[in-house]
């Protein structure tokens, strides 16, 4: 590429190079979420643990919504959003519990990632990126504090005798709580 056409493509672009960067790895740890949730879901639906499975299939697509939103937003503001290559999922789970204590896990890992990019946006003074992931860390918290919810049905209603049952039933009613996304 020759220098002029390089600053044309830099006049065309709001975006830092190192943000876009950031924000691509986001969109690929969003991508791999969605496709972490499915696994889970799938596994869930064949342990007959159908309310459960519902919720992480609804959650792998609301994932996949949080992709799309950064996708689109690094491509509005000049960038180059790049679609992820999603392997190494995990498909066998050993219990129902693991599976929610892996997604407290794995929230607060995006929460972190999430504030790295918070972070950055503010230091280089991006502050309509730092605006955008507002909405992100918004939504972490709410990600996290449903996690920590789900594992405390655990500890409350305990997993003997008719306890995984009921715990499903109730993984039903915490998925019918969670506000609908704007």
């Amino acid at each position: 590429m020759k220098t002029k056409e390089k600053e044309i493509v830099t006049l065309k672009r709001s975006l830092l190079i190192d943000t876009e960067a950031k924000l691509n790895k986001q969109v690929e740890m969003e991508g791999k979420s969605s496709a972490y949730y499915l696994s889970m879901a799938s596994w869930a639906e064949m342990q007959g643990f159908s309310n459960s499975a519902r919720f992480l299939y609804d959650h792998a697509e609301e994932e996949r919504g949080h992709m799309l939103k950064l996708f689109r937003y690094i491509n509005e503001a000049g960038g180059h959003a790049i679609q992820p290559e999603v392997t190494n999922i995990r498909q066998h789970f050993n219990s129902l519990r693991e599976v929610f204590e892996l997604i407290l896990e794995h929230e607060i890992e995006v929460t972190k990632s999430i504030n790295i990019i918070v972070d950055h946006c503010f230091n280089v003074k991006d502050f309509a990126t730092f605006s955008f992931m507002q909405w992100y860390v918004t939504e972490q918290r709410e990600e996290e504090t449903l996690a920590r919810r789900a594992l405390e049905i655990f500890d409350i209603i305990g997993e003997e005798g008719i306890g995984l049952w009921t715990i499903d039933q109730e993984m039903g009613k915490l998925h019918a709580t969670k506000e609908p996304e704007v």
